[in-house]
């Protein structure tokens, strides 16, 4: 596997390109009724997107993720861009990748580099179609089909076992490592529920905290599902206006930031407004929305399912993060032990949907006792 060293540099043609887009900006009128009802606050968009065009440091920013060491590689014939961390640990250190979700990008994992980076080695590469990560040109590129990428991008940088860290899409990617080459895992940690158990015919009856809980997930997509219904079947006609317009692209990807985490409705005091344009200035100096949205598209219609056979017998860790903005509710442990192997359930007060970023320290925490641990026996 080719391995090219890689550097965040955006030219500058783009950032001017992007203030002046910014300043030709068409605002709708503010939304009747409570704030946020309807969507992202126009006056909190206007005040953020100000900031983005004439306070924002983007070279800072740029300065500050190339503290950490990017690298390309080929796999599947695509380009796969990532960070690599090797620990001075010495010959015990345990290699682990960290993959990320939607709407996110690798910036949000960079936290858990510098908690873990003395324990373990870290890869955290981009998605394919996320940001610097190409993704293949054809349909069927659903978690599976990038379990298989990372597999062979792990085995392409040395390490024969492994452990898989992720939410989001994330955690859906370790469970298909797992369940496709469990010899090579070492175990996996999920930090937030993205794979639903097989429960058709021939599975156990659902207890009733199980039917309380996909009750509860029912109407959490009465009012959260919305984004995905379009994403999973016209992704390239929404992409047309977030890949054209900054506040376009800000609105839909900062909506879901504040619903899913435990922000309190308050996005700056959690995030930092500096954090949240770095994520949004790596999105559009890449143009890499739309594709990114294609994750939707092929994992509906491309997707592979989890079946009456499927068991993940990997040790499994779960951090529970469950207090979202607007919850799809605290998923039982007997739910997850329908396909899990789980050895470690952690449910934390405080944190949400990116808790990477949100309380990096309690998850970094999880993360590393989970794998000491295994290095131990585990009753």
């Amino acid at each position: 596997m080719r391995i090219d060293p890689f550097t965040v540099s955006i030219p500058d043609a783009v950032l001017t390109d992007l203030r002046e887009r910014i300043a030709r900006t068409r605002w709708p009128d503010a939304a009747p009724g409570e704030a946020w009802s309807q969507g992202v606050e126009v006056g909190y968009l206007r005040e953020l997107l100000e900031y983005w065009a004439d306070g924002f440091d983007w070279r800072a920013a740029e300065r500050s993720l190339n503290r950490y060491r990017h690298f390309t590689a080929e796999v599947d014939g695509v380009r796969v861009h990532f960070v690599h961390h090797r620990s001075d640990s010495g010959g015990d250190r345990v290699p682990l990748i960290l993959t990320h979700g939607w709407p996110s990008t690798f910036a949000e994992m960079l936290g858990l580099v510098d908690r873990l980076g003395d324990r373990f080695d870290l890869v955290v590469p981009s998605l394919p179609g996320y940001v610097f990560s190409q993704r293949p040109a054809r349909v069927g590129v659903d978690r599976r089909h990038v379990a298989g990428m990372w597999h062979r991008l792990m085995q392409g940088l040395g390490y024969e076992r492994y452990g898989a860290c992720g939410g989001d899409f994330g955690a859906g990617i370790a469970t298909h490592m797992a369940l496709m080459e469990p010899e090579r895992m070492i175990g996996i940690h999920l930090s937030t529920p993205e794979l639903a158990p097989y429960d058709g015919p021939g599975a156990a009856p659902l207890t009733p905290e199980e039917q309380a809980y996909l009750a509860q997930v029912e109407r959490w997509e009465q009012t959260e599902r919305g984004y995905s219904a379009v994403q999973s079947t016209r992704p390239q006609t929404l992409g047309y206006g977030l890949n054209d317009s900054p506040a376009g692209l800000a609105a839909w990807v900062l909506d879901k930031w504040r619903s899913w985490s435990d922000s309190g409705g308050d996005l700056n005091a959690t995030f930092g407004r500096d954090s949240l344009l770095t994520m949004l200035t790596l999105w559009w100096a890449t143009d890499s929305i739309t594709s990114s949205m294609r994750d939707y598209y092929d994992n509906r219609w491309h997707g592979t399912p989890i079946g009456p056979q499927d068991r993940v017998r990997v040790p499994t860790a779960m951090a529970v993060f469950a207090n979202e903005f607007v919850s799809e509710g605290q998923v039982p442990r007997a739910w997850y032990e329908r396909l899990y192997q789980v050895e470690r359930w952690t449910v934390f007060e405080r944190g949400g949907h990116f808790a990477a970023m949100e309380e990096p320290e309690l998850l970094a925490g999880d993360i590393a006792e989970f794998f000491r641990l295994l290095r131990q026996p585990i009753s």
